[in-house]
C-alpha cells in the first residue's frame, strides 16, 4: 500500500514546529526568487556571520585528517596544543572519527563532561550517567520518548517556550500542560500557577509526569533565581515529577543582576530528601554559548537519581541509533575543557570568546531596547488616537 497523506501517523500530521513552519517555508520561497532573507527563526549564529573559534576547529580538522599529524610540516600550520589535543581525542576512539563509539558517547569525553559539571557545581558527576547526543534536541526527544506512554501523559512546559517541546510532545502522542511565566517578575514563575496547571490537567484525566524548565530562558532570556529553582524542585518532589532542565544558554547571560545557577547545584545544595529523590535530567549543547556550532550537532544530558533499570532502558533507546556523531563528541569535549591559561592557544581562544560574547550581549541589548521602544511607541500612538477621537 502506497503511503498517502491520509494514511500517515496522525501524530505526525498534528505536529506543528513553528521554527521551520509556514513562515520559514515562505521565506525560503522568497529566497529562491532572489530576495535577500535574514533567517532569525532559530539560533544559528554562524549562518549570520559569526566566525567559528579557531582552536576547536584546528583540533577537529586534525582528527578528521589524522594523516596530517605525520606530516613533518604540521607544526608550521597547527599549534602544538592543538596537535596534542587531536592525538588525545584520537586515542579515545576505536578507529578515528569514522568508527562508532559507545551509544552513550566516548567514555573519555563523558569523563571530561563530568569534570566540567563538578567544577561548575562543586558536586561529583558520574560519567556513566552522562549521554552524549546529536545536539540537546535529540537528548530531549530521547527522554520524552521514555516518559510519554500515551495521550493521557502530560508534560508541564513554560509559555513562552522553544517549540521543540510542543512539537515533540505532539509527535509522541502526549499532552502539553502549559504553565505561564510572569513578565512583570523578570519571567519568573509562580508555583501556585504550576499547581493550578496540574490540577486542571488532572481534572481532564491527564497524568502529569514531567516538568520542563528552560534556564536561561528561551525566548525570554531570563535566569531563574535560586529561590525560584528551590520552589520548583520542592514542587517536583511533592508531585513526583521528573524535572527536565534545558540549560543550553547557560553562557548567554546578558544582564548582571542574576547569574546562571544550574538545577543540579541547587538540588544538591538542598540536601536530603530532595538531593536523593528528585529525578533531574540536565541538557547542554555546543550550538549555543559563544561556540554557535549548530551544524556540528553536539550535546549531552546528565541524569540524576534515576534507578539503574531506567538508565539501562534509556541506554537501549540510545543504542537504536548506534552512536552519536563522533566529531560532535570531540567538540563537546573541547567546549567543557577549553585551552587553559599558559597554553599556546589560550590568548587567542580567550580573545575570540570574549569578542563573541560581548557582541552577542550588545546585540541583545539593541533588540531588547528596540522591542521596548515599540511598546512605548504603540502606547503613545494609542494615546494620540484617543485624543483625536475625543476632539
Amino acid at each position: 500500500m502506497a503511503l498517502e497523506y491520509e494514511s500517515l501517523n496522525e501524530n505526525v500530521k498534528k505536529c506543528q514546529y513553528a521554527v521551520r513552519g509556514e513562515l520559514y517555508l515562505r521565506a525560503s520561497e522568497l529566497q529562491k526568487e532572489g530576495k535577500k532573507i535574514i533567517f532569525t527563526n532559530v539560533g544559528n549564529p554562524h549562518a549570520l556571520g559569526q566566525k567559528p573559534l579557531t582552536f576547536p576547529r584546528q583540533v577537529v580538522a586534525l582528527c578528521q585528517a589524522p594523516f596530517l599529524l605525520h606530516d613533518p610540516n604540521v607544526g608550521m600550520i597547527f599549534p602544538a596544543d592543538a596537535i596534542a589535543r587531536a592525538k588525545h581525542y584520537l586515542s579515545l576512539t576505536s578507529g578515528g572519527l569514522g568508527a562508532y563509539s559507545d551509544s552513550r558517547g566516548l567514555p573519555g569525553v563523558r569523563k571530561e563532561v563530568a569534570e566540567f559539571i563538578q567544577r561548575r557545581d562543586g558536586y561529583p558527576s558520574d560519567p556513566e550517567l552522562i549521554f552524549l547526543t546529536d545536539g540537546a534536541s535529540k537528548g530531549v526527544m530521547q527522554i520524552l520518548n521514555c516518559v510519554i506512554r500515551g495521550e493521557r501523559d502530560g508534560i508541564l512546559v513554560p509559555v513562552p517556550q522553544y517549540p521543540l517541546y510542543s512539537a515533540t510532545i505532539s509527535l509522541l502522542g502526549g499532552s502539553l500542560v502549559p504553565y505561564y511565566l510572569d513578565e512583570s517578575e523578570n519571567w519568573g514563575l509562580d508555583v501556585n500557577n504550576l499547581r493550578q496547571s496540574v490540577a486542571q490537567a488532572r481534572s481532564q484525566g491527564i497524568s502529569v509526569r514531567a516538568m520542563v524548565i528552560i534556564n536561561p530562558g528561551n525566548p525570554t532570556g531570563q535566569c531563574l533565581s535560586e529561590a525560584n529553582l528551590r520552589e520548583i524542585l520542592r514542587f517536583c518532589h511533592s508531585e513526583k515529577l521528573v524535572l527536565l532542565g534545558d540549560e543550553v544558554y547557560q553562557q548567554n547571560i546578558y544582564q548582571d543582576e542574576r547569574p546562571f545557577i544550574s538545577s543540579k547545584k541547587v538540588l544538591m545544595d538542598m540536601g536530603s530528601p530532595f538531593s536523593k529523590e528528585v529525578q533531574l535530567v540536565s541538557f547542554h549543547t555546543v550550538s549555543k554559548g559563544y561556540w554557535g556550532e549548530c551544524g556540528q550537532r553536539g550535546g549531552y544530558f546528565e541524569m540524576t537519581n534515576f534507578p539503574p533499570r531506567v538508565v539501562e532502558e534509556i541506554y537501549k533507546v540510545a543504542s537504536i541509533a548506534l552512536s552519536p556523531n563522533v566529531s560532535a563528541q570531540i567538540f563537546m569535549g573541547l567546549m567543557v575543557s577549553p585551552p587553559k591559561p599558559g597554553d599556546i592557544s589560550y590568548d587567542q581562544f580567550a580573545r575570540e570568546s570574549k569578542g563573541i560574547l560581548e557582541s552577542l550581549r550588545r546585540r541583545a541589548k539593541i533588540m531588547t531596547d528596540g522591542f521596548n521602544s515599540c511598546k512605548t511607541l504603540f502606547a503613545i500612538s494609542r494615546k494620540v488616537q484617543c485624543i483625536r477621537f475625543l476632539k
